[in-house]
């Protein structure tokens, strides 16, 4: 008999998950946690340390990156870029 629940995450991609779903306002946990509830099982090593360096970002400077209201900074790394509402 198999087990029809999905095997869990490790550790570090629940805490992961757990931060960009709860960031502290529905805005950024919606912008940001969608995009990581969609693709934390895919994101590689290297990935998943942009993503915590993402996670350390205050939410205003997220939340007005990712909707356009400011223009992201040109260091921005690629796994911010690829959350940008489009």
């Amino acid at each position: 008999m198999s087990d029809p629940t999905p095997p869990p995450r490790d550790a570090r991609r629940r805490r992961l998950l757990f931060r960009a779903t709860h960031r502290g306002t529905q805005e950024t946990d919606r912008l940001v946690g969608g995009f990581v509830a969609a693709r934390i099982d895919m994101f590689t090593e290297s990935e998943l340390v942009a993503l915590e360096a993402v996670m350390d970002l205050p939410d205003p400077d997220l939340a007005d990156w990712l909707t356009g209201r400011l223009p992201m900074p040109d260091d921005a790394p690629a796994i911010l870029r690829a959350m940008v509402c489009r």
